[in-house]
């Protein structure tokens, strides 16, 4: 479950002008704050699935899974959800300061 976001976009240059990136043409690679977004979250999505997956075995009382590992597997999507959970509330609060601007 890897958050972090991999600085593979290049800084825009020009002094005050806007530009707007282009849509990558190819389609398996996501490049920029889109695809790291898409990947964090099914970095998050994958966590919490082996979590849920973990405490069924548990529940069946599966030998070969420790009720350990399935905590730890619960507390990492856990945080993994909250952190998550963060990140949308910055956005949705940037978004809101952007929109409350005066033009």
């Amino acid at each position: 479950m890897d958050l972090r976001i991999p600085s593979s976009t290049a800084p825009l240059s020009g002094a005050g002008l806007a530009r707007r990136a282009a849509a990558p043409q190819n389609e398996g690679n996501d490049v920029g704050f889109s695809g790291a977004l898409k990947g964090a979250l099914q970095s998050v999505s994958a966590a919490q699935n082996h979590a849920t997956g973990l405490q069924q075995e548990v529940q069946m009382e599966n030998p070969s899974v420790s009720l350990e590992q399935t905590m730890v597997a619960i507390q990492k999507a856990q945080i993994g959800f909250q952190a998550t959970l963060h990140v949308r509330n910055r956005m949705v609060q940037a978004y809101t300061d952007i929109m409350n601007m005066q033009v």
